[in-house]
């Protein structure tokens, strides 16, 4: 997931003030020139650094640079021409991660939700392997609180305002007891070129009240693990959970949102893809292919150690019971299984390439042999019995490779061969079927795993009927042209 490190102030000159975070003097720092802010860390032989790049997903341009007099912090800034600059304070250590992922996102606010000129999107988390994007889920009611709508709210008083230096930073003290002195005072050292209502400082959203926020015990409870599995995952800054949206005293809360989002990208990690088709025997439990390799050679040890006469007449009295040979055959077959995961037995990297190259030939096949003049366009495509059991041979045994295969099969197929991904996705649905220990319920799980995310309650969407009505009318056009030719022969 995305997860932009905190920052430590506000610059005077920033356009979007972060709220509960002090102002500090940033009139040191070059702030219109990218290239300038670069320059001011840019010494050969010191602990400094800068850079400046140009937005790659918006406009504008993305710039940092190590502070000239404390060079244990940086300034990072991100400028778009239609609403200004947003100016922070960061530890140094932290300025390369904001400045590498401060790009389609203006700013961040509530734990990582975040806003990009025009709508609020949910922190990133969830993570589409085919497109190597997060996907976005816009925040239904977000409503964006400005600095003229705090401020008419009520007027801070600026004689109580602290407005420090850098070289007076310390970055574990606590948020200011009245922020809205800061921000009086912080508004009247503003231009008069950018109005407040254009200064954006909360995000607001009905996910986002007071009473709608989980605890982590609430958190825990929503996405099935348990509260000391949380709280030693925070601890340990494991699973990569989510900021909270607030902090009350010493008290973490998300959104519900969040934290069913996170449960999904758990759902849709590697180890989720093993957990759809997996099958447990014992205490064990491995993807169903390698179970099933398992349980092959261990009945065929078995066979071989016991069921042989000639072999039998070689164990000592005492160990010529069926149970103790059972066992070993049990970790003769399982030494066998776990040498599938590894390169030796199967060509997991090879297999993996060759299969996806296959998936876009059939597609490629398909659409050629698909009629461009039939009454309606193909809803999905039929792949060989070959390429579709081999697919559903990797599921089995190797789930995380079959989503390598998938998601390349989904980008290029949608690249080179303009097939829409919903009909992509439904053909593969469509055309795997179950097989072995893998039933149809598990099959759908990987395939709910991999395929594009969606939001709750949302289906696959429909095919474009205007284009199945431009070709239903173009074909009753051409038999009026074709019989109108008859009549005049």
């Amino acid at each position: 997931m995305v997860r932009i490190p905190q920052p430590v102030a506000n610059g005077l000159r920033t356009d979007h003030p972060v709220p509960d975070l002090p102002f500090i003097d940033d009139s040191h720092i070059p702030l219109d020139d990218p290239h300038a802010i670069q320059a001011v860390g840019r010494h050969d032989g010191s602990d400094m650094w800068g850079r400046q790049d140009r937005a790659r997903e918006g406009k504008g341009w993305i710039a940092f640079t190590t502070d000239p007099i404390r060079h244990d912090l940086a300034w990072c800034v991100r400028y778009h021409p239609d609403h200004g600059r947003t100016v922070l304070l960061y530890r140094d250590g932290d300025a390369s991660a904001v400045h590498a992922k401060w790009d389609a996102a203006l700013l961040f606010r509530a734990g990582g939700y975040w806003w990009d000129g025009e709508s609020w999107y949910r922190p990133s988390q969830v993570w589409d392997h085919a497109s190597e994007t997060y996907v976005r889920r816009p925040v239904p009611g977000a409503t964006t609180i400005t600095a003229a709508d705090i401020l008419t709210a009520g007027t801070g008083d600026p004689t109580k305002a602290r407005v420090s230096k850098v070289q007076y930073v310390n970055v574990d003290d606590a948020p200011p007891e009245r922020w809205l002195d800061d921000l009086t005072t912080w508004a009247r050292h503003r231009t008069a070129d950018r109005p407040l209502t254009s200064s954006v400082v909360r995000i607001s959203a009905p996910e986002l009240a007071g009473d709608q926020l989980l605890s982590l015990a609430e958190f825990a409870d929503t996405v099935g693990v348990t509260a000391s599995t949380l709280r030693s995952y925070l601890t340990r800054d494991q699973a990569d959970i989510p900021l909270p949206q607030a902090v009350i005293g010493s008290r973490k809360l998300w959104s519900r949102p969040v934290a069913e989002e996170w449960a999904e990208q758990r759902r849709r990690s590697d180890e989720g893809l093993d957990e759809a088709v997996a099958v447990r025997r014992g205490d064990a439990s491995q993807p169903a292919g390698i179970t099933e390799v398992w349980t092959r050679f261990a009945q065929s040890f078995y066979a071989a150690l016991w069921e042989r006469p000639d072999r039998r007449r070689r164990w000592a009295l005492r160990w010529r019971t069926p149970e103790v040979v059972q066992n070993l055959a049990d970790e003769l077959g399982w030494t066998v299984a776990a040498e599938m995961t590894g390169k030796e037995i199967v060509p997991w990297d090879d297999l993996t390439q060759t299969m996806a190259h296959a998936l876009v030939d059939e597609f490629s096949i398909s659409k050629e042999l698909d009629s461009p003049g039939r009454l309606f366009p193909a809803e999905s495509y039929t792949l060989g019995p070959g390429v579709s059991q081999t697919l559903e041979w990797l599921i089995r045994y190797s789930p995380t490779h079959a989503r390598r295969a998938i998601s390349y099969t989904i980008h290029e197929t949608e690249r080179r061969l303009n097939i829409p991904r919903p009909i992509i996705e439904r053909s593969l649905r469509e055309t795997v079927s179950p097989g072995g220990s893998l039933d149809s319920a598990a099959l759908d799980d990987f395939f709910d795993r991999v395929l594009a995310p969606q939001a709750p309650g949302e289906k696959t969407p429909p095919l474009d009927a205007e284009a199945a009505e431009a070709v239903i009318l173009q074909m009753i056009k051409d038999a009026e042209e074709q019989k109108d030719n008859e009549d005049e022969e």
